[in-house]
């Protein structure tokens, strides 16, 4: 698949932030970005909550409190993901 380049404009203590945490993962920004668009585009949706209110958040939280109890499905197969993301770096 072709690359290109993308710029964004980015406040510089928000990128030096996102940086670090990408960098203790063992990420690059470029790899961190493009983990963003790909999950975007898996779930044609931002991959994650938007929330303008506390009642959103506490939403949020009681569903990550139903996967903490186990009404989720956690896949017994713990390299299945990351053997996915790298089919997606393909």
């Amino acid at each position: 698949m072709p690359m290109t380049n993308i710029n964004i404009r980015a406040d510089s203590e928000i990128k030096s932030k996102a940086q670090a945490i990408f960098n203790s993962l063992g990420l690059d920004m470029s790899t961190a970005i493009n983990m963003f668009l790909r999950q975007t585009i898996r779930q044609n949706d931002l991959p994650f909550v938007l929330s303008t209110g506390v009642k959103s958040n506490k939403t949020a939280r009681n569903a990550m409190f139903g996967y903490l109890r186990g009404e989720y499905k956690i896949a017994s197969d713990f390299d299945a993901p990351l053997d996915d993301f790298k089919e997606y770096m393909k």
